[in-house]
């Protein structure tokens, strides 16, 4: 299935509505929505908005699909932005932080045992979520999922440690199992200068991760703002 591309000048307001609509459909369908967060600058102001609407907060699940290893005090920490643009004003019914404090394999395996544990609750082989935000970087590279870095190869765990040389660091980041095990991936992209890269993925053989986005069954979207 193609991806649906969505070009607007109302950027956080129409990927709001979208989480909103998603969201009220998932819990009328299945009693819970079950929300994957993406870190960095550009779902801040979408996670503001978001805060602000009238939501069945108690019937969300919050996971993460990539953390920096930092405690999550840590100025860089995705827990700590989506903590204080959304978590804390909303109080979702759950929210499973990463824990990007301890030693990163052993974060890395408590997570994806966190997500084995709900996929069983919902009678899942792999945990599935209604929706998965993600950004996309300069080079390509999607959640934590770095060009040329070993979790691009991973098949089996929902989560891995994966070291990133351009950082000197490691990151938790979702698998492409993971991922694609969701009901709609959406990508977030509100910045004019990103579209070589957004043309290259979307054409295919591009060999970017970003490219690998590719839902078993389910469908993947692109809001594109026109920001910077």
């Amino acid at each position: 299935m193609k991806p649906e591309i969505v070009r607007t000048h109302s950027f956080v307001a129409e990927v709001t509505r979208f989480i909103k609509d998603t969201a009220s459909q998932a819990i009328d369908a299945r009693g819970f929505f079950r929300l994957a967060l993406s870190g960095g600058n550009t779902p801040r102001p979408i996670y503001e908005a978001l805060s602000l609407e009238d939501c069945d907060w108690r019937k969300w699940i919050i996971t993460f699909g990539d953390e920096r290893c930092v405690p999550p005090d840590d100025s860089q920490s995705n827990y700590r932005m989506a903590s204080e643009s959304f978590l804390l004003v909303t109080s979702p019914g759950e929210v499973l932080r990463m824990k990007g404090e301890i030693e990163p394999n052993e974060g890395a395996e408590e997570y994806d045992t966190a997500l084995q544990h709900l996929g069983k609750r919902f009678g899942e082989q792999r945990y599935r979520h209604d929706l998965i935000l993600l950004g996309l970087g300069e080079d390509g590279h999607t959640a934590s999922l770095f060009p040329e870095t070993a979790a691009l190869e991973e098949t089996q765990k929902n989560v891995v440690a994966n070291f990133v040389p351009k950082f000197n660091a490691n990151r938790l980041t979702f698998t492409f199992p993971m991922i694609n095990a969701a009901r709609c991936v959406v990508f977030t992209v509100n910045d004019k200068t990103k579209q070589p890269i957004i043309d290259r993925v979307l054409a295919g053989n591009s060999g970017l991760p970003s490219e690998e986005v590719k839902p078993v069954n389910g469908e993947v979207l692109w809001f594109l703002g026109h920001g910077k």
